[in-house]
């Protein structure tokens, strides 16, 4: 009898075993999902491939090394838009239909960013923009499921801004899209908060492809020659930067210098050895002194040979802010971690940041530069004028509540 209790007390474990399912054989519950959609094939591909270092490095950060969070194992799904607007929204949708990932990421550029926003709002999930950063994310195309832990184009634009005086004079050369517009309209719009008085003098838009620059630098040109005061052009452009072709126009002569909004990533930053440039940038692996930066920058050198630029930087705050929302939340669960993130402080490389309850962009701090005129290596290339705080950095609130 007791050998009969026994068997029958293995088959009631087994039993429960199965109707455990997968949850036993798993041993946890089922991954959290991200999905990283990036432009892994095109001109942005070093943004793409620096902005996943960076969210990985992130997860690992915030998550000791274990990748796991709420008891669950953060799992990465990584889609290449090849930076065309009807891939990134379709990729984003197998996203959430097919891959049911939690939480999506992306993409490395702002039409991207535009053609996504409402997939999240139709499959109610969140899209956390990275590096993508047109005002307009933030502001008449933003829904309640987007957020922004990096910086906006008006941020970049108040960075640079600040620097200018009464008397200064302004002319831009921007790319014809929507990244390009959007970032000459911030920079109009950050020089009438700032009462610098600076003057505006001419706007160049031109194609992301153009290669010569001489017909759009000539109209700058004649535009500044007759001025007083300090003259800068103010380039908005994405990878790879036109400074050092700009500059072999010998905008010298006419007393120009550049101006930049945003800075560079650190490839291109290398082409402006040796010019005079300024301005405003959202991350520069030597400006932030604090123990996240101090790990971001010793392990991304360790194990890529080079330091940390803003796209790795971006993606390591955009992980560091999901992982605090779940925790926040003690959910991956959209409509728990929305109100979670409203106003939520969380940890970056840069310091504090604190998402925007109107609008879910990220509050932080900037940096304004100037090129080094001497560098002791391949990576020293910037000197830091000035940090601006989170507090001097206002940006107008323009959503549709």
């Amino acid at each position: 009898m007791l050998q009969i209790w026994k068997l029958c007390g293995a088959i009631a474990t087994a039993a429960t075993m199965t109707i455990g399912g997968a949850s036993v054989a798993i041993g946890q519950e089922k991954p959290i999902k991200i999905a990283l959609i990036a432009s892994k094939t095109g001109p942005l591909e070093s943004y793409a491939r620096d902005t996943e270092r960076g969210l990985r490095l992130g997860f690992e950060y915030a998550t000791q090394g274990t990748m796991t969070v709420l008891g669950r194992k953060i799992e990465i799904i990584v889609k290449d838009d090849q930076m065309k607007p009807e891939l990134s929204k379709s990729l984003l949708t197998e996203a959430y239909a097919d891959d049911k990932a939690d939480i999506g990421v992306g993409t490395s550029w702002s039409g991207g960013g535009l053609s996504m926003a409402p997939v999240a709002a139709e499959y109610k999930k969140i899209l956390i923009l990275e590096p993508s950063i047109a005002d307009s994310l933030t502001g008449k195309d933003w829904n309640r499921y987007l957020f922004r832990a990096s910086r906006n184009s008006t941020q970049d634009a108040l960075a640079s801004a600040a620097g200018l005086k009464e008397g200064d004079n302004i002319a831009f050369l921007a790319t014809d899209d929507v990244y390009g517009h959007d970032g000459v309209n911030a920079f109009k719009a950050a020089l009438a908060a700032s009462k610098s008085r600076a003057k505006i003098v001419q706007d160049e838009f031109v194609p992301l492809s153009t290669s010569d620059f001489t017909a759009p630098m000539q109209r700058i040109f004649d535009a500044m020659k007759p001025l007083n005061g300090r003259k800068y052009i103010v380039v908005i452009w994405r990878s790879p930067n036109p400074i050092r072709k700009l500059s072999d126009l010998n905008p010298g002569r006419y007393g120009i210098e550049f101006l930049s909004i945003g800075g560079a990533n650190l490839d291109n930053l290398q082409t402006w050895r040796g010019l005079q440039v300024s301005g405003g940038i959202f991350y520069y692996y030597a400006f932030p002194k604090n123990a996240m930066n101090d790990w971001l920058v010793a392990t991304h050198t360790k194990r890529y040979g080079m330091p940390p630029d803003m796209m790795a930087a971006g993606g390591f705050m955009t992980a560091s802010a999901i992982v605090t929302g779940l925790k926040k939340a003690m959910s991956a669960d959209s409509e728990k971690l929305i109100p979670a993130m409203e106003g939520m402080e969380f940890d970056s490389p840069k310091g504090k940041a604190t998402f925007r309850r109107q609008d879910h962009q990220a509050m932080q701090s900037e940096y304004q530069f100037r090129t080094k005129e001497a560098s002791t290596g391949k990576w020293d290339l910037l000197e830091l004028t000035r940090e601006i705080p989170a507090s001097e950095i206002v940006v107008p609130i323009t959503t549709r509540q």
